[in-house]
């Protein structure tokens, strides 16, 4: 990645100039645009952009960007961020007794796929559960809950989010349900993967529920966390396409591939800046 490669989203009501004032601020300060794509959503009439840029002839600090585009900002009434993508997010991962989407993420992060910072790995089974999985230095904390302890467990979960600066939480098959108030704490960064099917299949061993019904297609979905069970804004889904010779065992395994697949792309796609949250759905800028 080029030095000094910094990275613009935003978001404001539509209209003329948008695109304009900012490639014009851009190109003023030295900047050469190497990526941009927009929507305009007509239903809402807001508009998106994601801005990939670099010092052309300039070298500009980001701090001072920063406050030079806050004129334009305010002037169409924007919700913008921008940073500096060497900067990597700092994320945690909560996990159960199902290790399959945090090995795969460990693995990610270490060949330089998944551009990120763990702090930690938290889980409600202790460390012995994952047998020779080896997390390196990244801690690992154990946090047993209860429903009668749920409020302590999240509290202190909420704690070590503060105390490591973690920008970014990860439910890698956490099967747990997170309360309404610590869903409102992590808004708009704490991601989940769980199946989907059709129809859906709620509680436990849902493959079995699905081999029952006979279903075609098996599916994940990820999203963003809210207080609505699994209905925050979808970043990423994929399916699969399921025969009558497959067996319980292998609508969980197929499953098992989509949902690590699934939730890779979704925190990819976050850690990129290319997801800007428009209501209850998510606008994806893809690569």
């Amino acid at each position: 990645m080029p030095d000094h490669q910094f990275v613009l989203t935003l978001s404001c009501p539509d209209r003329p100039g948008i695109v304009s004032a900012v490639s014009t601020f851009l190109a003023h300060n030295g900047q050469n645009i190497l990526d941009a794509q927009q929507f305009d959503d007509i239903e809402t009439g807001k508009f998106f952009m994601r801005v990939v840029f670099t010092a052309a002839d300039l070298a500009v600090e980001l701090q001072a960007l920063q406050t030079g585009f806050t004129a334009i900002a305010d002037r169409f009434a924007m919700e913008w961020q921008m940073r500096d993508r060497a900067n990597r997010r700092r994320v945690m991962l909560l996990v159960s007794k199902s290790d399959h989407c945090l090995v795969d993420i460990l693995y990610r992060w270490r060949t330089g796929e998944l551009e990120m910072i763990p702090t930690a790995v938290v889980s409600n089974h202790p460390r012995e559960t994952y047998g020779n999985l080896d997390f390196g230095e990244i801690p690992f904390h154990y946090m047993p809950v209860t429903k009668e302890t749920k409020r302590e467990q999240e509290d202190a979960v909420w704690k070590l989010v503060q105390d490591t600066k973690t920008d970014l939480v990860v439910l890698a098959r956490y099967m747990q349900i997170l309360s309404d108030e610590m869903s409102a704490r992590l808004s708009g960064r704490c991601i989940n993967i769980h199946h989907s099917f059709l129809p859906g299949f709620k509680g436990a061993r849902p493959y079995h529920q699905a081999h029952e019904r006979g279903v075609k297609l098996i599916g994940a979905t990820a999203h963003y966390v809210t207080r609505d069970l699994d209905e925050g804004p979808i970043i990423d889904q994929d399916v699969a396409r399921i025969s009558h010779r497959d067996t319980p065992e292998d609508l969980s395994r197929k499953g098992r591939d989509i949902e690590r697949r699934v939730l890779a792309r979704a925190m990819r796609h976050h850690l990129e800046d290319r997801v800007i949250l428009n209501g209850r759905k998510a606008v994806v800028f893809m690569d």
